[in-house]
């Protein structure tokens, strides 16, 4: 449950990637005296991505936002701020998983996320990376997705679908679906 006084930034820092760039930006965001709630760190090419949730007071927030610019630029990184609301998440019952393996091409990542986006599901994270050309064998493509189901929603029937689009496209796959046991309200749960 939020608290009343929390006050939420989202922050997303790009950048060449090098060593200690991640412990730079964590004890400057430390140092104003805000939380770190969430954040996910991606290396692309040479460069790193770093977002993160902050919370703190109104005053850590406020320090962090006219402070990490100049920082940013110390650090010749790329910085965007903004301000956010922390919420409850709505149910969600279900959680799926896939992975999947297949010989590199155009649309492939579209034409799984269209996969969730038709069964309604709301992805939570999505990696991908080509593995280049190697001993004449393609490059090959590997996919991971985190989806979540809505409360109206029946993630099982992702599962077929799932599985026909891998024989479409001749790629490896497994999917893992779990159903959280719903508790009704009326017990107190």
């Amino acid at each position: 449950m939020p608290k009343p006084d929390e006050h939420y930034l989202v922050i997303t820092a790009l950048g060449t990637d090098r060593p200690g760039i991640v412990n730079t930006i964590t004890r400057h965001v430390s140092s104003c005296g805000c939380n770190i709630e969430d954040s996910r760190l991606a290396i692309l090419g040479e460069e790193f991505t770093f977002i993160m949730l902050l919370s703190g007071s109104w005053n850590a927030i406020t320090l962090i936002e006219s402070t990490l610019p100049q920082k940013g630029a110390e650090l010749d990184l790329l910085i965007v701020m903004k301000r956010t609301n922390s919420h409850e998440r709505p149910p969600m019952p279900a959680t799926v998983w896939v992975q999947v393996e297949v010989k590199d091409s155009p649309h492939l990542i579209e034409r799984f996320t269209d996969l969730f986006y038709s069964s309604q599901m709301n992805i939570a994270e999505l990696v991908s990376r080509t593995q280049p050309a190697e001993g004449g064998l393609p490059p090959q493509l590997y996919i991971q997705i985190t989806a979540h189901s809505p409360g109206n929603q029946n993630a099982s029937n992702i599962e077929q679908a799932f599985h026909h689009l891998c024989t479409e496209l001749n790629a490896q796959g497994s999917i893992s679906v779990v159903n959280y046991p719903q508790h009704d309200e009326k017990d107190g749960e």
